[in-house]
């Protein structure tokens, strides 16, 4: 996806973001987010999209500490302003975005093209599960994540946070799952031992212990512990089904 794309993304999921949770009581609790009410749900996505747009509006070259990001989030604001403050920080991200110059030097924490491609992608899905959150607090699904969005938020989980750090999907066995959309090309391979994961999209040979199909759609929130196969619909998992519920217990972000 390009940077422009991206950026539509954040906008676009940031207002079905804002108007589920204007759907919904702020004390409404938040199934996909089990310990946050909705209240909860806004201060942290404020708080991100405040906290994100500082890097490229500012160009920021290390990551904020405590000081900083006070400064730069402001004061917690009163649940009577919750909803206004979130919709001011999201329309602030995307004009932050929006004006950056492309070739914009600042502080990112994964592998991208270049630190403007990251941050727009990066709050286009923090944007965009979240919304999955801000609907199920509602009650109501909101529309369903365009294809290419669901395609590369799959692949920045897969092959971004779950490389990052020290990640805690492992395996006593050497296991291997492969994820294979119905609606777009090629699928990521994931390979758990007791070492460090690791994700390919080169095509094998042989077949994987598991294999999760889907549309891109649908596979977005599941991999993202924001949907069950349950009420997936279209995702088929053959294989090791203890391996796909082992994936849901260390895989959440």
């Amino acid at each position: 996806m390009e940077i422009t794309e991206h950026i539509d993304a954040v906008r676009r999921e940031g207002v079905l973001l804002a108007d589920a949770a204007a759907r919904a009581d702020l004390t409404a609790p938040v199934p996909t987010c089990p310990d946050w009410q909705l209240g909860d749900l806004l201060r942290h996505i404020g708080t991100v999209h405040r906290w994100a747009a500082a890097y490229p509006s500012k160009g920021l070259r290390a990551p904020l500490d405590e000081p900083g990001r006070q400064a730069v989030v402001g004061p917690d604001p009163s649940d009577a302003a919750l909803i206004d403050w979130y919709r001011e920080g999201h329309a602030a991200l995307v004009t932050a975005l929006s004006e950056a110059p492309a070739d914009v030097e600042c502080w990112g924490f994964l592998p991208a093209p270049s630190p403007l491609a990251f941050w727009a992608r990066r709050q286009a899905h923090e944007t965009a599960v979240h919304r999955f959150d801000a609907d199920a607090a509602a009650g109501s699904p909101g529309p369903t994540v365009d294809g290419a969005l669901a395609l590369d938020g799959i692949d920045e989980l897969l092959r971004g946070f779950m490389l990052r750090g020290r990640p805690k999907v492992h395996s006593d066995q050497p296991r291997t799952i492969r994820i294979r959309p119905t609606d777009g090309p090629g699928s990521w391979y994931l390979a758990l031992s007791q070492e460090p994961l690791t994700v390919t999209t080169e095509e094998r040979p042989e077949p994987a212990d598991l294999t999760v199909t889907g549309p891109a759609a649908e596979l977005y929130p599941l991999l993202w512990n924001r949907l069950t196969v349950e009420r997936a619909g279209q995702v088929e998992l053959s294989g090791d089904l203890d391996l796909f519920d082992h994936w849901r217990t260390t895989a959440a972000i």
